[in-house]
């Protein structure tokens, strides 16, 4: 068994948390000529913990409880934007969160490769998308008929991977098929 950090967006780990993902669609590095078949890093039983955006709380800083502060014991401790997104600008990236400050562990339970297009509307939902995922590109006022879960997620693709890693759904790349179940939420 192996232990690897995988980084999600507030959305996702928010999906996660709610126990609405249980799959996750990561692009084939490099992409394999079409004779090749890639072969897979992970494994049933690996594990994977989660990188999300976060913070450490410092008690002298953020307690208006000064010398009798009961927040102190919370000192240090790993605060989560997702839980907490105020405004506040002191969050580090979740490419930077260390293993100990990790509260989800999953447990990768299959692994496979398909084109990124052949998701089916199941799949996109276990990926935690719905049709709340669709409104910036199709809002509303334009719309005939509710979104596809399916459809659902092409939005949500583009938006991670169109432009960032220039994978964008059109190109129907080579993905990682990883399904996983939350081992659990450590608390910290």
């Amino acid at each position: 068994m192996q232990e690897k950090p995988i980084i999600f967006n507030d959305e996702m780990v928010r999906a996660i948390l709610g126990g609405r993902k249980t799959q996750t669609r990561r692009i084939v590095k490099p992409q394999p000529h079409p004779c090749n078949e890639p072969w897979p890093d992970l494994q049933p039983g690996d594990r994977l913990w989660v990188r999300e955006a976060f913070r450490l709380f410092d008690a002298q800083e953020e307690c208006a409880c000064y010398d009798l502060c009961v927040c102190s014991r919370h000192h240090g401790k790993p605060v989560y934007r997702v839980d907490e997104d105020c405004g506040e600008s002191k969050w580090k990236p979740s490419i930077h969160m260390p293993r100990w400050a990790s509260r989800i562990t999953l447990e990768v339970t299959n692994v496979r490769v398909e084109r990124l297009q052949d998701i089916s509307d199941v799949d996109a939902i276990a990926e935690g998308c719905d049709d709340t995922h669709i409104t910036e590109t199709h809002p509303p006022s334009q719309a005939f008929r509710k979104p596809t879960p399916r459809e659902a997620f092409r939005v949500l693709w583009d938006s991670i991977y169109g432009k960032k890693d220039g994978c964008p759904w059109v190109d129907n790349p080579l993905v990682w098929v990883i399904e996983f179940k939350v081992l659990g939420e450590q608390v910290k």
